[in-house]
């Protein structure tokens, strides 16, 4: 599949659509799920053009896995909570919904993620931004 760079996530890094960004650098950015499955849920995504995991040039493996690690560890200091899932889907046959490799992170339970459906509803964007807010003060 070839890269569609009229995606959402395109135009985000591109700065034609809004985001409540919660961390960047040069090679990622993560920021709020506005239709998200848990409170707290958080994408992450590469600033490259890659429709899957499997289109990441590997020298940007490391910085997407640099920015899980950091914005987990602020997910579970916001949330007090123990336990992430993170989680990728590659390809819209196994629910990829975004034609740009993202990668989700929720802290959560597996108790609480199955009686919640991700994008069911969009969510409160005053809600969002607090919980960014709250996680931007977690970060290391």
């Amino acid at each position: 599949m070839a890269y569609d760079n009229q995606n959402i996530f395109a135009k985000i890094l591109r700065g034609e659509l809004p985001c409540i960004k919660v961390y960047e650098d040069d090679l990622t950015l993560a920021f709020m799920d506005i239709m998200p499955q848990t409170d707290g849920h958080t994408l992450v995504i590469p600033k490259v053009e890659a429709v899957t995991l499997f289109d990441l040039p590997a020298s940007h493996y490391e910085a997407c896995f640099i920015t899980m690690k950091k914005v987990g560890n602020a997910l579970q200091k916001a949330f007090s909570t123990e336990g992430i899932m993170m989680f990728q889907l590659s390809g819209e046959s196994a629910g990829q919904t975004v034609p740009h490799l993202h990668f989700h992170l929720l802290p959560t339970s597996i108790q609480t993620l199955r009686t919640s459906k991700h994008a069911a509803q969009m969510a409160d964007q005053t809600v969002l931004q607090g919980f960014a807010d709250r996680i931007i003060a977690a970060l290391d």
